[in-house]
């Protein structure tokens, strides 16, 4: 659709840009990045024929561009710039139909039944039918920027270059904007180069990324190769670490600021540690990067307190998550910033110990009663049934984890519960056979992310040694405790 080879060009002798080579394909949402004065808008104004190629060459559907008319070029390209305050006084309809001027033929252009219909059908596409006859000084800014979209879409191009289009626009209208151009790239064959400032939206929307950095290309690929941290940091001279969206299969980018670097020096240690009949909660001076199966908080975050809550046995609630939150509140704790989790073994039972090692050390707290033995191999022979975790395994390492660490944590203490549950035959009363935990465990890795990186948390490195052991021990001590209070 779009070929460029080896351009160079700017506003004077000099070239902004040198030797600029890429193609985009139809249909395609082309991203251009690079940070202030790399030249992104310089080529945008040489794709779109404003500014002048010194070197190489820029071909449209197979043409060179110089070979188009301005009114040729118009029908096949059409430019939408960032969101000006300046406007002329005319109504939605009168601003949209000046999209097809282009399509106008002889000395007295009359306006036909299809410019008509074309105008009316981007109007309906954009949501600005119930607008159109509204003077677009009184519009918001989200709304006047769809309607100079619908304009840039009344002409009917096969390609629309885009500079910044969300710029000074809140966050709805960005998403909404930018689905719409998404939508239309894949209903309509509508291929989009834009540039884009957030690097997020870029990894979210486009196809492909193209990187520029003082004029030149660094890099031209997909986004999750764009946008490595590595790179980034190199181009644009600032800390910022890669994460994939929750809920999208695409990269994004979090900013490091220097805060971070000056982060409160914190041993996780019994001294944290505070119980009663009703919970254990353990409240860290500053918060620690988690990841977890509670009730509240679970999955990946940053939480400083953290509740192990003891309910009876019948406990039964069809909203545990919003009854465990209102039993919080009444406690004084705001829900959404606790790691929260319920139990039904008496927490005058449970089992803590600090464990160190040269240069990091991990603190246990188990909480374990076998009640509700399940053999995971045999679940299938349960029903399902929603009772209250009794295995509840807290993991906090005086240490900086790795993703990957993390997750290994995770299988390694899963381990040690399993080999404890052997060890201790634990039966699953419903079939006869070991158990390897109860119905509802939960586990919870919490890190202060400082002193020494553990990259790794398998079996036999470092830390999974001390969490094996820990686990191990404490898990067992747990149980016996436990069991003991039973046969009284």
């Amino acid at each position: 659709m779009l070929n460029v080879e080896h351009v160079s060009g700017g506003y004077t002798n000099e070239s902004v840009l040198k030797d600029i080579s890429f193609e985009v394909n139809r249909g395609e949402l082309f991203g251009i990045l690079g940070p202030n004065g790399s030249g992104k808008t310089t080529l945008l104004k040489m794709l779109s024929g404003i500014l002048p190629i010194y070197n190489g060459e820029i071909y449209l559907k197979g043409k060179r561009l110089q070979e188009y008319s301005v009114k040729q070029l118009a029908q096949i390209t059409a430019v939408l710039s960032q969101l000006s305050s300046q406007s002329f006084s005319y109504t939605v309809k009168e601003t949209v139909s000046l999209g097809r001027y282009a399509h106008q033929r002889g000395w007295f252009q009359a306006w036909s039944n299809e410019d008509e219909n074309i105008v009316q059908r981007v109007m309906t596409q954009t949501g600005l039918s119930r607008l159109q006859n509204k003077n677009i000084q009184e519009l918001s800014g989200g709304e006047r920027q769809r309607v100079f979209l619908a304009q840039a879409l009344a002409q009917e191009p096969e390609i629309l270059l885009l500079d910044e289009p969300t710029n000074h626009l809140d966050l709805s209208y960005q998403k909404e904007l930018l689905d719409l151009l998404k939508h239309w790239t894949a209903e309509n064959d509508l291929t989009v180069i834009s540039i884009f400032h957030d690097l997020n939206l870029a990894g979210l929307y486009c196809d492909r990324l193209l990187l520029l950095e003082k004029g030149t290309i660094n890099i031209q690929h997909i986004p999750n190769e764009v946008l490595r941290e590595e790179k980034i940091r190199e181009v644009f001279h600032t800390d910022i670490q890669k994460h994939p969206h929750p809920r999208v299969a695409a990269p994004q980018m979090v900013l490091l600021p220097d805060l971070f670097k000056e982060k409160t020096i914190v041993k996780i240690n019994e001294e944290m540690l505070h119980a009663s009949n009703e919970f254990i909660e353990l409240r860290s001076p500053a918060p620690l990067r988690t990841m977890s199966s509670g009730v509240l908080g679970a999955g990946t975050g940053w939480y400083q307190t953290f509740i192990n809550r003891h309910v009876d046995k019948d406990y039964n609630c069809s909203d545990h998550r919003g009854e465990m939150a209102s039993f919080l509140r009444l406690k004084g704790f705001e829900p959404s910033e606790i790691v929260g989790m319920m139990t039904a073994v008496i927490l005058e039972d449970a089992v803590y110990q600090l464990y160190e090692q040269q240069e990091f050390s991990i603190f246990i707290v188990v909480t374990a009663g076998v009640g509700n033995a399940i053999d995971a191999s045999k679940s299938e022979s349960h029903t399902f049934v929603s009772t209250p975790g009794t295995i509840n395994t807290w993991i906090f390492v005086n240490g900086e984890l790795t993703e990957e660490a993390f997750i290994q944590s995770i299988v390694t203490a899963t381990e040690a519960k399993v080999k404890v549950m052997n060890d201790q035959k634990v039966i699953d009363n419903s079939t006869g056979t070991i158990a390897t935990g109860t119905s509802t465990d939960s586990i919870l890795i919490a890190a202060t992310q400082q002193g020494k990186i553990l990259e790794f948390a398998g079996t036999i490195t470092p830390l999974g040694k001390l969490i094996s052991k820990a686990v191990y021990e404490c898990t067992t001590n747990a149980i016996q405790n436990s069991l003991r209070r039973t046969k009284r």
